[in-house]
């Protein structure tokens, strides 16, 4: 018993991997199978596939009326159409709601990274919004154009009023020392 995987008493050892067990049921790829059934869905929502389902009724009925009784397999009340109509719907209402449920699924994940790009995209909006509030109150301490241009308006206006109350000696004591 030395190479087995169990030891004293029967238990699994932790240090060995168990052995594969055997199912009941088939194993199947459920992503492989969504996309099969989301294809039949998609096939059976065309005009494609009604064109075809016509042709194919309108040749059994054809067939099984004007083909002579020993070739006939569903005679008048078609009931083995009937059943192949039946069978036929009864695998298509699932598939079609396995498609929808898996459209749903997605439209659910796109809808939460919309929703979570989008509270991305306020909280980016809200800062840039504080940043430019806080250029704008910096921009207030800041002397702009406007201010300065009126500082040197209100300069000229004082050195004007001084050129009127001392005439002479500015405009004159510039002419004598010019020549």
């Amino acid at each position: 018993m030395g190479s087995t995987a169990l030891t004293r008493g029967g238990r699994n050892r932790l240090d060995q991997p168990l052995p594969p067990r055997r199912k009941l049921l088939p194993e199947y790829d459920p992503e492989a199978f969504g996309v099969l059934s989301e294809r039949i869905a998609r096939f059976l929502g065309t005009g494609r596939f009604i064109v075809w389902m016509t042709l194919i009724i309108a040749m059994w009925l054809v067939w099984n009326v004007t083909a002579p009784a020993w070739l006939r397999w569903d005679p008048y009340p078609f009931i083995f159409l009937t059943l192949m109509l039946s069978l036929q719907a009864s695998y298509a209402a699932p598939l079609i709601l396995l498609a929808q449920n898996r459209q749903d699924d997605r439209d659910r994940v796109t809808h939460e990274q919309e929703r979570k790009q989008n509270e991305r995209s306020i909280a980016d909006t809200e800062y840039l919004t504080r940043e430019i509030a806080a250029l704008r109150m910096g921009l207030g301490e800041v002397a702009t154009r406007d201010w300065i241009r009126s500082e040197l308006q209100d300069l000229v206006r004082d050195m004007v009023e001084h050129r009127v109350v001392f005439p002479a000696e500015t405009v004159h004591g510039r002419e004598d020392s010019d020549h």
